[in-house]
């Protein structure tokens, strides 16, 4: 009872900070758009942490089209992941979750991927309709830096879960050979 009830609250507490959020700031900025974003990833990462749903659906296999992750090295996933080494993600985020050689932590790992493209699919597709809205209501230019930062913030790291995952099962498939 008291999980569904927590779900719920993060929902509504969402939905508030949103109306908040948009109702003092003009949503055809800059700002508007990275608060905006920050925010939902705040909200939908305490919502993932409670839900602790075990993502088997098919969705989170490997697709025929996806090509051993060669769409993704196409879209430019490489020069994604040599920006977040850049700016310090990839030392922060292995900080915080240390890589053991085991096929435990790999199990792990392989969930986090499920659970970080659940999360941002989630806020890629809210803001998506928010940058639908500004579109029409004040003109496509007046929504770029939705587009902008809903692509470096959402697009491109749900590409990238898509394109490690099956890295990481194959590394699974080895340690629990071994």
């Amino acid at each position: 009872m008291r999980k569904p009830l927590t779900l719920t609250l993060i929902i509504i507490i969402t939905i508030a900070l949103i109306y908040g959020v948009s109702h003092y700031i003009d949503m055809q900025g800059f700002s508007f758009a990275w608060i905006i974003n920050f925010l939902l990833m705040g909200c939908v990462l305490y919502f993932t942490e409670t839900l602790k749903s075990p993502l088997t659906s098919a969705y989170y296999q490997e697709k025929a089209w996806e090509k051993k992750g060669k769409i993704y090295e196409y879209l430019g996933i490489n020069i994604f992941r040599k920006i977040l080494i850049w700016v310090g993600w990839e030392r922060l985020n292995k900080k915080s979750n240390p890589i053991r050689k085991n096929t435990q932590t790999l199990l792990q790992l392989h969930y986090r991927t499920k659970q970080s493209e659940f999360g941002h699919v989630i806020i890629f597709i809210i803001v998506l309709g928010f940058n639908i809205l500004v579109a029409f209501k004040y003109g496509y230019n007046r929504s770029m830096w939705l587009l902008v930062l809903n692509i470096l913030l959402n697009l491109y790291p749900i590409f990238l879960q898509r394109y490690n995952r099956p890295r990481i099962e194959r590394a699974i498939n080895l340690s629990k050979r071994q």
